[in-house]
């Protein structure tokens, strides 16, 4: 069975729901007063799909404009980025189109791209249509899925999605991974990832220290 490795990115205005979304899907919980993410968190899941195995590398970026410098650090060399929005929020819809903007700008190698709206369980609150953001979606090659992390909704669809478009990947990326069979995939990622761990950065005023480092999570 073939394995396929790719380094997923999640960036998004503060408080769309980033880490519950990852948070969701890997740990299969919802923590509902989760604070904000600073630095990065890193989680690592796999999926199968047909004959392959596709492990997602994933990096949850902090959504806080004073971590905004930081971001190129996680997204360097990403196979997939999840755009993440509010549906109850115009303006982290229109935070989207920045960073689709970062990615195009400073990223070279081809790339999926998945839109998501968030918080589907709020839809009588909805400020961003469906259409609306479907139609963007389609303007930059990118999927677009709609979810509630607090409910699961749709949650596990973005996954498989992610997965399917890994696969469809191999040939056109040289930074994705791509290996025979399980065993030496295995070996290859505890060696590429010696430094994916969840960070905790301390920031200040113009410049990034690093901080402690605590065990990854893993589903």
């Amino acid at each position: 069975m073939k394995h396929i490795v790719g380094k997923v990115v999640l960036l998004g205005f503060q408080g769309v729901g980033k880490t519950a979304l990852v948070s969701r899907y890997v740990e299969k919980a919802f923590h509902p007063q989760k604070a904000p993410t600073v630095g990065a968190s890193f989680f690592t899941c796999k999926v199968v799909k047909e004959d392959h195995i596709v492990t997602l590398q994933i990096w949850d970026t902090a959504g806080q404009e004073r971590f905004k410098a930081m971001a190129p650090m996680f997204y360097r060399n990403a196979n997939a980025a999840l755009l993440i929005f509010d549906i109850t929020s115009q303006l982290s819809f229109d935070s989207i189109k920045m960073w689709v903007q970062e990615l195009k700008g400073n990223v070279e190698e081809s790339m999926m791209l998945c839109v998501v709206g968030n918080k589907l369980d709020l839809n009588d609150q909805r400020q961003v249509s469906r259409e609306e953001a479907s139609a963007y979606s389609k303007s930059i090659d990118a999927t677009y899925l709609e979810c509630s992390a607090m409910t699961d909704q749709g949650v596990a669809l973005i996954f498989e999605k992610l997965a399917q478009g890994l696969m469809r990947l191999q040939g056109l990326s040289s930074t994705l991974k791509i290996y025979e069979d399980d065993i030496m995939a295995s070996s290859s990622e505890l060696e590429a990832t010696d430094i994916a761990n969840e960070e905790t950065v301390n920031v200040s005023i113009g410049s990034i220290a690093h901080g402690n480092t605590v065990n990854g999570k893993c589903c």
